[in-house]
């Protein structure tokens, strides 16, 4: 069970469930771990809220799932708005945080600054990816882009991908707190999704489009539409202010369904970016490949998309062709060939 005693419930998550029906929920709160995320790159706003947006829908999907390593959404289209990117890695430790990055590419050129973000992705698809480490092999499950927003498309890949009725209210905006004088951006969210067990009786796995009317019947209808009637209460200020206790918003909206929530996932910012990790990437390539990639400088440099991180690299240092470690130092011939093999 909770406390209700922290000043502050920016970010983090807060699972619940509503007792008197099998219906489960997320609320989170965004607040400095969002503005870092979004202060990497200069974003225009519309880019920013979207991003937001799935940055958001991120922080409440991981806190439901079981999860040993990584969940990422990706959005594609051929719009303006290209490519939207979000990660959500599990806590290493029991309570520790879990850790979020993301980043977003678009066409300055075609950006139209006045439209929202969603609107200027065009057609393209939302991907949600689980991937729970070495040994495994990772799931990947695709919606196309509708609805008009990005929570609908989430809505749309929980009841057709996994059959569970789920439904999102989302805001994400720039605000001044008291005794401040910049902007910076807050997000906030609400998930209500059927537990897995009660939501497939009813639903025609072979049948395309299904909707919550489709899964759900009965009292479980009943309770469903009582529930998200509930949600759509949430006022904007309720779900971004920094000082109201996410379990005292769950019983305003939901007491009538005994609500019981528990302990709250906290968030911070977090890449897992490195030198390393980019030795490995490059290490498939030959020295040719390599030389490619040199620039005039007479080095190869490669940045992280997520937190701006810069790289520099001894190009003698990389790929399967290598004749220095990363320090500096010679490899022996017989390291070099045994790595070699090794690809």
């Amino acid at each position: 069970m909770t406390e209700t005693k922290e000043l502050s419930w920016d970010d983090s998550v807060l699972p619940f469930q509503l007792e008197r029906s099998d219906i489960r929920g997320r609320i989170a709160r965004l607040g400095p771990v969002l503005e870092h995320i979004l202060s990497r790159h200069d974003y225009p706003v519309p880019v920013s809220a979207v991003l937001a947006e799935l940055t958001t829908l991120t922080a409440l999907i991981g806190q439901t799932i079981k999860l040993r390593w990584k969940l990422s959404l990706q959005v594609r289209g051929n719009g303006a708005v290209r490519t939207i990117a979000t990660d959500y890695y599990a806590p290493e430790t029991e309570g520790g945080p879990a850790r979020m990055r993301a980043w977003a590419s678009f066409d300055a050129d075609r950006l139209q600054l006045d439209q929202p973000g969603f609107d200027q992705i065009g057609q393209g698809y939302f991907a949600v990816l689980i991937d729970q480490g070495q040994g495994t092999t990772p799931y990947q499950g695709l919606t196309p882009l509708a609805g008009g927003s990005l929570a609908a498309c989430a809505q749309t890949y929980f009841e057709q991908s996994e059959q569970l009725p789920t439904q999102f209210e989302l805001t994400v905006g720039r605000s001044r707190l008291p005794g401040h004088h910049d902007e910076h951006w807050r997000a906030g969210g609400v998930m209500l999704q059927t537990l897995p067990a009660s939501s497939h009786a009813s639903a025609d796995p072979e049948e395309e489009n299904l909707k919550s009317a489709d899964i759900l019947q009965g009292a479980q209808s009943e309770d469903w539409n009582r529930a998200t009637t509930l949600m759509s209460t949430v006022e904007d200020i309720e779900l971004v202010d920094p000082t109201l206790p996410l379990p005292n918003l769950v019983y305003r909206l939901f007491h009538e369904d005994e609500p019981t929530s528990f302990d709250r996932q906290n968030l911070v910012f977090g890449c897992s970016c490195s030198a390393d990790r980019v030795r490995g990437t490059l290490s498939i390539y030959s020295a040719k490949d390599i030389a490619h990639m040199t620039n005039a400088d007479g080095i190869v440099t490669a940045d992280c998309q997520f937190c701006g991180a810069h790289y520099e690299f001894d190009p003698q240092s990389l790929g399967f062709d290598a004749t220095v470690d990363a320090k500096g130092k010679p490899l022996p011939h017989s390291d070099a060939r045994e790595s070699r093999a090794g690809l």
